[in-house]
């Protein structure tokens, strides 16, 4: 008979006795388990590394590109630079 697996995982953590008593009376003010605690606080520093990575990658793109061009000026971009390209040639 095959042991179903389980929907959670179960972590250990630790902290110092003024930090813990905090955690505590968070949970015990907000009526909530320590469970449900530390999940939205994953949650909540997950999505704020998520904005700061974003962030992050928009002042990159924005330093590679100087010009604020966007996908739509692609197309333009293109025929002028074969337009440019042919008058060259000629």
């Amino acid at each position: 008979m095959a042991i179903p697996s389980r929907t959670t995982k179960t972590f250990t953590v630790s902290f110092p006795p003024e930090l813990a008593r905090q955690v505590e009376q968070t949970a015990k003010a907000e009526n909530r388990t320590l469970s449900e605690l530390f999940r939205e606080a994953f949650r909540s520093y997950r999505a704020q590394r998520m904005r700061q990575i974003l962030r992050e990658s928009q002042a990159e793109f924005q330093k590679n590109n100087p010009m604020g061009y966007t996908e739509a000026d692609v197309p333009r971009l293109i025929k002028e630079h074969r337009a440019e390209k042919r008058a060259r040639k000629k």
